[in-house]
């Protein structure tokens, strides 16, 4: 074969071996796992979705890439590890317990919920209602939040440990309460239809409560949920326009407290601590707050027996279907 053939063979030869090692590893981030039904402790080396109506139970499992659960979809995950994000979609359910995620949780308009137990994660965001006939709702206890909370919609609850290691941010909520946690930003609770309720817990930065309609609750002895202790304020906390009662009660805020346009007029009790001064209209100081005429309401496992049933349905889902193809 003449010279200048083999030249050319092995110059096209050459070509086709870097086209080839180039476009493998864009080939390999296109691969999509599906689940539907249930996995064990493997590792998914891509990304994972599960299908739209289909619920997908997951133990021990390692998951490289993102994961996407689509409509009206379940993923129920213990003990295990996502590297990237998780989305879930409308009507779309996540249920994390002892697991990590890398990346950010997202709840689309409409999503059922996201409950997290004893997990960690990015930035947590829950997308406003909008026309959708589902209000979601976002439960976190004893778990990490490496980034910001933001949430336009549902019922929402920090509790028990739980630590936010950015800010908290509520927008027309059902309800927004934190219980025994930490915040190490800022709190803002806006337009919350049933109010807002924070016992026991820390804020290092500024707190804004605005225009919330059911009340709002910070320390013990108010009408909204029972608890045992006051918390800690790092910066001025401010409830303004409120509607349904305004108590503070056992609290150290190391900033000011202004109250304003609340109806009725804020309760305010003589053992609270604060640094900066109280701003605004107020009731009378009180020596100690009493419960107002009504049960207090126990909202918080009424929310996680919502999320239970979802839960327990799609485990017995994931069952029936058998075990996934992962």
């Amino acid at each position: 074969m003449p010279r200048r053939t083999v030249a050319k063979l092995a110059t096209v030869s050459a070509t086709v071996i870097v086209a080839v090692l180039t476009l493998a590893p864009a080939a390999k981030a296109d691969l999509v796992t599906h689940c539907v039904g249930t996995g064990g402790a493997v590792t998914v080396p891509n990304d994972l979705l599960v299908p739209a109506g289909e619920s997908c139970a997951l133990t021990g499992t390692t998951i490289i890439g993102n994961v996407s659960v689509a409509a009206g979809a379940n993923l129920v995950i213990t003990g295990g590890q996502v590297s990237g994000r998780i989305q879930v979609a409308a009507d779309g359910y996540l249920d994390a317990t002892d697991t990590t995620v890398g990346g950010t949780v997202e709840l689309a308009s409409g999503g059922y919920g996201v409950f997290l137990s004893d997990a960690a994660s990015g930035t947590v965001t829950v997308r406003a209602k909008g026309s959708a006939p589902i209000d979601s709702f976002l439960f976190v206890a004893h778990s990490t939040i490496g980034g910001d909370v933001t949430a336009d919609a549902g019922e929402v609850r920090l509790d028990r440990t739980t630590q936010v290691e950015g800010n908290v941010s509520s927008t027309a909520t059902s309800y927004t309460d934190i219980h025994d946690s930490f915040v190490d930003g800022t709190l803002s609770v806006l337009g919350s239809a049933t109010g807002s309720v924070v016992c026991g817990s820390a804020v290092r930065g500024k707190a804004t409560f605005a225009g919330n309609l059911g009340g709002v609750q910070l320390g013990p002895n108010g009408s909204l949920a029972g608890c045992a202790s006051g918390g800690y304020w790092g910066r001025d906390v401010s409830v303004t326009n409120t509607t349904g009662g305004v108590t503070v009660d056992d609290n150290i805020i190391d900033g000011r407290l202004t109250t304003s346009a609340n109806t009725p007029v804020a309760q305010v009790a003589a053992n609270n601590r604060i640094r900066g001064g109280i701003a605004g209209e107020q009731a009378a100081v009180v020596r100690k707050l009493a419960t107002a005429g009504r049960t207090p309401e126990d909202r918080g496992p009424a929310g996680e027996r919502r999320a239970a049933i979802r839960r327990s349905s799609a485990v017995q889902e994931a069952d029936l279907a058998g075990v996934a193809q992962l």
